[in-house]
């Protein structure tokens, strides 16, 4: 009696589409749970990242100074990977001497905004993956569980006397397919949801720090126009 109670026994019991039901849950939630860890890392790095890098940009840094320790690094991203494409596109407009004042920051906008996409594109990674988990899971445990109360009532239909230790063990196994789609489903949605959040944010500290250096980039340009009109003058 036991055995048929346990998850095992109803597992083993259970026809085959209610069981690759099951399996196909069970694998959905497993690689549902390791992306959820990996992002987690991985948009923890990214924050902790962006507070660090504001503050040391923030702090009164010579720019060039910034941007080559930067650039001695194996491996940039982040907001560090946005002042660097657009302090080295920005130095190479000015340096060819192509085009005017508002051409250097317009290059400059683009080059940060194109490696902005990259960035948040890389933070949202598998994110649409616990979308759907969280999406189809419910549906997918509901059709095991139709299919196996369904297979529980015709094998009602063939026998004389019906009795509920008879029809028990179907609905059981049917319910449980149920369980697994909430299962699978539910962190999948929590985690979507708060991730989904962590990387908005991030994607308007980006957006925020794109506009700020622009700024800065347009005051030095400024100046140092206004100082050569100065000395053409004098």
């Amino acid at each position: 009696m036991q055995a048929e109670i346990s998850f095992w026994g109803l597992f083993l019991e259970a026809s085959f589409i209610v069981q690759l039901v099951m399996l196909t849950l069970l694998g959905l939630s497993i690689s549902s749970w390791a992306i959820i860890f990996q992002r987690r890392k991985v948009l923890a790095e990214a924050e902790n990242k962006t507070k660090k890098f504001e503050d040391r940009f923030w702090s009164g840094v010579d720019l060039s100074r910034l941007y080559s320790e930067i650039t001695a690094r194996q491996t940039v991203d982040g907001l560090e990977a946005l002042f660097k494409d657009g302090f080295k596109e920005f130095a190479r407009l000015k340096k060819n001497s192509i085009g005017t004042a508002q051409v250097y920051l317009e290059g400059t906008h683009r080059a940060m905004r194109v490696r902005m996409s990259r960035e948040v594109e890389d933070l949202e990674r598998h994110l649409s993956f616990l979308a759907s988990v969280g999406s189809i899971s419910p549906y997918i445990g509901l059709f095991g569980t139709v299919w196996g109360i369904m297979n529980a009532f015709l094998a009602l239909g063939e026998v004389q006397q019906a009795t509920l230790n008879m029809v028990a063990p179907g609905i059981a196994e049917a319910l449980i397919a149920t369980a697994m789609g909430l299962f699978a489903a539910i962190p999948s949605v929590l985690a979507y949801n708060s991730f989904a959040h962590r990387v908005e944010k991030l994607e308007g500290s980006y957006i925020n720090f794109t506009e700020e250096f622009s700024n800065i980039l347009h005051r030095q340009v400024t100046a140092n126009v206004n100082t050569s009109n100065v000395n053409t003058s004098a």
